[in-house]
C-alpha cells in the first residue's frame, strides 16, 4: 500500500465492508445492462471518496463465485449523516451481465448486502493538463472523450466533472444508448450497431481522424472494448493528439499484489489495477485485432458418439459412484435422455464400504469415503443390471476389485453378462501392493489391464487415477495391454480435519476430493493425455472420456475441446439432479450458434 493510502493512524483511506443496496434496474432497451445503486457508511473522515475512472470490487455478499467483479464508478455523491461523525457514500454503477459474479449483482434485491473494496486504481483526471478548460472557450470545446458500450460509465463519470459544454461526446453502442443522463456536452455524438440510436454503424461513422482535425481536439480520453480503444489510439497518433484510456483485465487482489491483471506496454509489464486503470494510449500494445470469420448457424446437430464401438445417443454418461445403478433419478429427471450410465463400482464380493464419516463439504465440492459400498457383481448382474438395460441409455458396468485375482474373476462374470461395456476402475487398493491403488504405477497398471482384458471380450473403458506421478506412461501401457477407451480422472486423494475432535475426519484419514474445485487439474489431464494418444499411429488410438468437475454445458466444451469425446457427470448432480440434461441442451445450442454439426467437428480443436 501506498503511504498515501494511509491515515495519520495507520489506517487504510481505502473501504473494505459490506453496502447496501438501494435498487437494481434493467436499462430500457437493454437486454444484459443493469443500474446498480448502493450506499456505504464511511466512518472516518479520512477515507477517500472515488474520482472518475476509479472502480471497485464488487461481490454480493451471498456470492457463489470466489472473486470480486471489478467494477468502474458511474456516478458517486456524499452525504452527511445524523450523527455528524460519518458520510454516506452513494455509489451508482452500470453492470454488464455476463457471468455468475455479474448476474449475481444484477439480480439483487434492495437492501441485500454487497461487498465492496475501493475505490481503487487511478483517475482521468491526473492525466487533464491544468490550463485546457480555461484554454477552451464553451462554444470551442478542446476535449474529445469516448466511450463505447459499458465503457461509457467511467468516462460519463468524468464527464459529469468537467464544465458544462467543454468537451464534446461520443458514444458508441450496438442497440439503442445508456448512461449520458449526467453529461453535458457543447456535442454529443451516437452511434448504434442497428441505427436505432443517432448515426447508423460502428465508431468510425462519427469518430476519426478529420473530425479530431477538424474540432482541434488537444486531448482524448476513452473507455471500452479493447477494439475500439485500438482504433482511437491509431486516430488520435495520426492527429499527434495524446489519449489516455481506460482498460479491463481479468482481475484478483485489486490492489496490486497478485500481479494477475498485467498488460503489455512500451514501458514494460503493467498493473491494470494499480498502474491504471487509466493509461497514456501512447505506451499501451493492443494485440492485433483478428477478422471474425463468419460461422454459418447450424439448423440440426448430431450428439451421438461412438466409443470402441458402441453407440451413444449423445456425450454425456452419468459417472459411477453418482447415480447408483440408473434408478435413483428416474422420479426427478428423463433418464432416458442421457447417452450412457455407469453403474456404482462393483467388486467381485459384497463390500459395506468405510465406516465412520463418509462425506465433508469443502469449496467447490466435496471430499467422500464410501469405500466400494456394493452388492456384488453377482448380485449386480441379477438384480440391478436388467433394470438398467431396460432404460435407453448404454449401461457400463464398473469393475472395481482389490486384488488382480477379483479383477479378473469379475470380468469372467461380467463377460457372460449382458452388459455392453466394462468401465475398468484401477484407482482401488492393491493389497498386494500395499494398498497402493493399481493405476498408480505403470507396470501394475499393465499387469491389471492385461489380467482382464485376458477375461472378457467385452469393449474395455479404464478409468485412471490422477494420483499418479506417471499418468501419462499409466495411459499408454493401458493402451498397450488392450484398453478400448480411457476415462479420467477419478477423484484426488485428500484430507480434511475435525478441528473440534483434533483428528481426521474421515476412518481412513484420506479420501477422495471431487466437485468443480478438481475442473482445472481434470481438464490439464484429460488434454494431456489425449495429446500424448492422438501421437500414436492412427490404428492404436483410443477414445478418451473426460470426468473431473462438469457442471454445465461450457464445462463439457472445454473437455470436448482438449481431446475428449465424451464426458461423465457426477458431482453436479448432487446439487442439480437436472445438471446432465441442462449440459445436453446447452451443449446442443452452443453447437448450433457456433456451426459444429458434431461432436467430432470441435473434439480436440484446442490442442492445435
Amino acid at each position: 500500500m501506498d503511504i498515501a493510502d494511509i491515515d495519520a493512524e495507520g489506517q487504510g483511506k481505502l473501504y473494505f465492508g459490506r453496502g447496501s443496496v438501494t435498487s437494481v434496474s434493467g436499462l430500457e432497451g437493454q437486454k444484459d445492462v443493469y443500474l446498480l445503486k448502493a450506499c456505504v457508511t464511511l466512518e472516518r473522515e479520512t477515507m477517500k471518496v472515488p474520482s472518475p475512472g476509479e472502480f471497485y470490487l464488487l461481490k454480493s455478499a451471498k456470492s457463489s463465485v470466489q472473486l470480486s467483479r471489478p467494477i468502474s464508478v458511474y456516478y458517486a455523491k456524499v452525504r452527511k449523516n445524523i450523527d455528524g461523525k460519518t458520510r454516506s457514500l452513494l455509489l451508482e454503477f452500470l453492470i454488464l451481465k455476463k457471468g455468475v459474479g455479474t448476474e449475481e449483482l444484477c439480480s439483487a434485491q434492495t437492501g441485500e448486502r454487497i461487498e465492496l473494496i475501493g475505490p481503487l486504481g487511478n483517475d482521468f483526471a491526473h492525466f487533464l493538463p491544468g490550463d485546457i478548460l480555461s484554454a477552451s472557450a464553451p462554444e470551442e470545446p478542446s476535449i474529445c472523450i469516448i466511450g463505447g458500450g459499458i465503457g461509457v460509465a467511467p468516462v460519463a463519470f468524468f464527464a459529469s466533472r468537467l464544465k458544462e459544454k467543454s468537451y464534446d461526446f461520443y458514444a458508441s453502442f450496438k442497440s439503442g444508448s445508456y448512461g449520458l443522463e449526467y453529461i453535458s456536452p457543447a456535442n454529443l455524438f451516437v452511434t448504434t450497431d442497428d441505427g436505432s440510436a443517432g448515426i447508423r454503424g460502428m465508431l468510425p461513422k462519427a469518430f476519426n481522424a478529420d473530425c479530431v482535425k477538424k474540432n482541434k481536439y488537444k486531448i482524448i480520453f476513452a473507455c471500452g472494448p479493447s477494439a475500439m480503444l485500438s482504433y482511437v489510439k491509431t486516430v488520435a497518433e495520426e492527429c499527434d493528439v495524446p489519449v489516455f484510456m481506460s482498460v479491463e483485465n481479468y482481475m484478483a487482489c485489486g490492489v496490486g499484489a497478485c500481479l494477475g491483471c498485467t498488460i503489455s506496454t512500451k514501458d514494460g509489464v503493467k498493473r491494470v489495477c494499480k498502474d491504471g486503470p487509466v493509461f497514456d494510449g501512447r505506451i499501451i500494445e493492443f494485440p492485433a485485432v483478428q477478422k471474425k470469420t463468419f460461422t454459418p448457424l447450424v439448423s440440426d446437430v448430431d450428439l451421438s458418439v461412438e466409443i470402441a464401438g458402441i453407440h451413444f445417443r449423445n456425450p454425456i454418461i452419468a459417472a459411477s459412484g453418482t447415480f447408483g445403478f440408473g434408478q435413483n433419478y428416474r422420479e426427478l429427471i428423463d433418464v432416458n435422455a442421457l447417452g450412457g450410465i455407469c453403474s456404482k463400482g462393483c467388486t467381485l464380493e459384497p463390500r459395506d464400504g468405510n465406516g465412520g464419516r463418509r462425506i465433508v463439504e469443502v469449496p467447490g465440492g466435496n471430499i467422500n469415503s464410501i469405500g466400494l459400498q456394493n452388492p456384488g457383481i453377482p448380485s449386480f448382474i441379477k438384480e440391478e443390471l436388467p433394470e438398467m438395460l431396460k432404460l435407453s441409455p448404454v449401461s457400463i458396468a464398473n469393475l472395481a476389485g482389490s486384488t488382480l485375482e477379483s479383477y479378473v474373476e469379475g470380468a469372467k462374470l461380467l463377460d457372460d453378462s449382458p452388459v455392453p461395456m466394462i468401465e475398468l476402475n484401477i484407482s482401488c487398493p492393491n493389497v498386494k501392493s500395499g494398498g497402493q491403488a493399481w493405476g498408480i504405477k505403470a507396470e501394475a497398471a499393465r499387469e491389471c489391464v492385461r489380467a482382464v482384458r485376458s477375461a472378457t471380450k467385452k469393449p474395455l473403458m479404464v478409468k485412471l487415477s490422477p494420483n499418479s506421478t506417471e499418468l501419462l506412461d499409466v495411459a499408454l501401457a493401458c493402451i498397450e495391454e488392450g484398453a478400448d477407451a480411457l476415462s479420467l480422472i477419478n477423484t484426488i486423494q485428500a484430507v480434511s480435519i475435525d478441528i473440534e475432535k483434533g483428528r481426521p475426519a474421515f476412518d481412513n484419514v484420506r479420501a477422495g476430493l471431487c466437485g468443480p474445485c478438481i475442473k482445472p487439474i481434470a481438464l490439464r489431464m484429460v488434454y494431456d493425455v489425449a495429446e500424448a494418444v492422438n501421437k500414436l499411429p492412427k490404428e492404436k488410438r483410443v477414445p478418451v472420456v473426460g470426468i473431473g468437475g462438469i457442471a454445465n454445458y461450457k464445462d463439457a466444451v472445454e473437455f470436448i475441446m482438449a481431446g475428449a469425446i465424451a464426458v461423465q457427470v457426477g458431482t453436479a448432480t448432487f446439487s442439480n439432479p437436472r445438471a446432465m440434461l441442462e449440459i445436453i441442451e446447452g451443449l446442443k445450442s452452443f453447437m448450433r450458434s457456433h456451426g459444429y454439426k458434431n461432436i467430432e467437428q470441435m473434439r480436440g480443436i484446442a490442442q492445435g
